[in-house]
């Protein structure tokens, strides 16, 4: 099980014992969600790599929405 919890326009990724696993960011040059490993050492157990593909999956569709803040 992998937690997602919005920062700013990130959604940190966070195991379910609480080790943070990167972040899910939008890279806009590409117009597309990208994982990046909050350590690149981090190796990510099948259910959390599903949780990830799903969620960014789910971004790229529409399923899920990722507020974007103005700090204006």
């Amino acid at each position: 099980m992998v937690l997602f919890f919005p920062i700013q326009q990130e959604l940190d990724c966070i195991s379910s014992s609480g080790r943070i696993l990167g972040k899910i960011k939008f890279d806009g040059s590409v117009s597309e969600y990208k994982f990046c490993p909050d350590d690149e050492s981090v190796e990510l157990t099948g259910v959390e790599e599903a949780s990830i593909v799903e969620r960014l999956t789910g971004l790229a569709s529409g399923k899920y929405s990722l507020a974007m803040e103005d700090d204006d």
